[in-house]
């Protein structure tokens, strides 16, 4: 009899895998594709590689700026992806060995939930049937396709997260329909290499649900870089490389490109592992929870994407977390209040709590500071004619850190103190007496906590 059987082996399974281990339980984790989920192996680490290599080419291509002259530079597409394939094949081994070390057995094969019993709860996994106390769903999302007219027939035109990781060559140009995180990032990485960037969004500005200001900002940064933006635009057809749109005036209009990016949203995967078989309760096509993780059915959790909520990565292994430390005696609960959201363009977005629309929207009462990047020396030193903000958002009667968001590099590097003064409801007055180190980046928070 198992203690902990886990469906999916993204950063909720394979956390929640490794700290029941670790803590004597015996676990099974069963996977389909590879270890390290659609973060590792699709989304957040190919990615990220990606824009590395496009960031070192950036700053070469720009170094005169600080006196560095490499007139010759250029870069070899294949190469960038070999590399990329590379740190992806290091790390899912990384966490092979973390399964071991702390006795998970994996079982790579699709798993399927046969039922429930006094017994326990049986999983069925390449012929074979194993029986657990308790069942973690992580079965993570997948990228949602909108259903536009040509979609569907334009073959290998059309490109999710997962078919842009794998292309063999760099397009010429690109059209990316939606202007979120994902889009964002892809855009950023192929303006760098020279692709021609298109991107259509059907909402006001791109990345909504972040900092207004922040947004506006990093897309003009963007536009001067050479993309083109299209904003309250509404797709409306695919032919072939063609995508016709309705711009805010209520005219067609149509842009052309080699390749095109579907990027407006995930879904929860919820089908095909048998979820029926034990009546889980769904909530809008995701797993319904609770604080603790728990499903409408005793002994069954969620975690991760497939909850529906907050679909990133650290909060997938916040939630394994939650429910480990509940089966082993500690009680937990998970919160939502002070989880960070980065955009890893250049430069970076880095946000965490309210954002000031929220805050007006929901009728609390706040302050806010703003300063640019610039009032840090470090910053200065390191970003040559280079813009930024940081925005801090404090409650109007105590002076609690409701939020803060900011826009320069490296922010996605400092955002996590903001995340642990909101997780401790530090005021303003307290982060002042917090001592920053200089020169760095950094201390462009404690600037903006003091011109409140």
């Amino acid at each position: 009899m198992l203690d902990l059987a886990i469906i999916g082996g993204g950063p909720a399974g394979y956390v929640a895998a490794e700290r029941a281990g670790a803590k004597g339980l015996k676990v099974v984790l069963f996977e389909k594709r590879e270890l390290g989920g659609v973060c590792l192996n699709e989304g957040c680490i190919p990615t990220k590689t990606l824009l590395y290599s496009a960031k070192i080419y950036d700053n070469a291509v720009n170094g005169e700026k600080y006196g560095v002259y490499a007139p010759e530079v250029s870069y070899h597409f294949d190469k960038i992806v070999a590399r990329k394939n590379k740190v992806v094949r290091k790390l899912v081994a990384g966490i092979g060995i973390k399964m071991k070390t702390h006795n998970v057995q994996v079982v790579k094969g699709e798993a399927v939930i046969k039922g429930r019993s006094s017994d326990g709860i049986e999983i069925e996994c390449n012929g074979e049937v194993f029986l657990a106390v308790n069942l973690l769903i992580c079965t993570g999302s997948e990228a949602l396709i909108p259903p536009i007219p040509g979609i569907a027939t334009a073959g290998d035109t059309i490109l999710t997260n997962r078919e842009i990781l794998n292309l063999k060559e760099q397009p010429e140009s690109l059209i990316i329909i939606g202007g979120g995180v994902i889009g964002l990032e892809f855009a950023g990485f192929y303006n760098s290499l020279g692709t021609k960037v298109t991107m259509i969004e059907m909402l006001p500005e791109i990345l909504g649900g972040l900092d207004g200001e922040i947004s506006r900002m990093l897309r003009e940064i963007y536009a001067k870089k050479g993309v083109n933006f299209y904003l309250s635009c509404r797709v409306t057809e695919v032919k072939g490389n063609e995508v016709v749109f309705v711009n805010p005036r209520g005219e067609a209009e149509t842009v052309a490109g080699d390749k095109i990016l579907v990027s407006v949203g995930r879904r929860a995967v919820t089908g095909g592992f048998g979820l029926d078989n034990i009546a889980v309760e769904l909530d809008r096509g995701a797993i319904k929870v609770d604080n603790r993780m728990r499903t409408n059915i005793p002994n069954v959790y969620a975690a991760g994407d497939v909850t529906g909520f907050s679909m990133l990565a650290h909060t997938a292994s916040r939630e394994g977390e939650v429910v480990v430390n509940n089966l082993t005696g500690r009680p937990d609960i998970m919160r939502y209040n002070a989880i960070p959201s980065v955009v890893y363009t250049n430069p970076e977005v880095a946000c965490v709590g309210l954002t000031e629309e929220a805050a007006h929207s929901q009728g609390i009462a706040y302050r806010i500071a703003s300063l640019p990047m610039a009032y840090a020396g470090r910053f200065v030193a390191e970003n040559e004619a280079g813009t930024g903000l940081c925005r801090v958002l404090a409650g109007e009667k105590y002076g609690e850190v409701l939020g803060v968001h900011m826009l320069g590099n490296p922010c996605s590097e400092m955002i996590y103190g903001a995340c642990m003064a909101i997780e401790q409801e530090m005021t303003l007055k307290e982060m002042q007496e917090v001592i920053f180190p200089h020169p760095t980046v950094s201390e462009i928070l404690k600037e903006t906590v003091f011109a409140f």
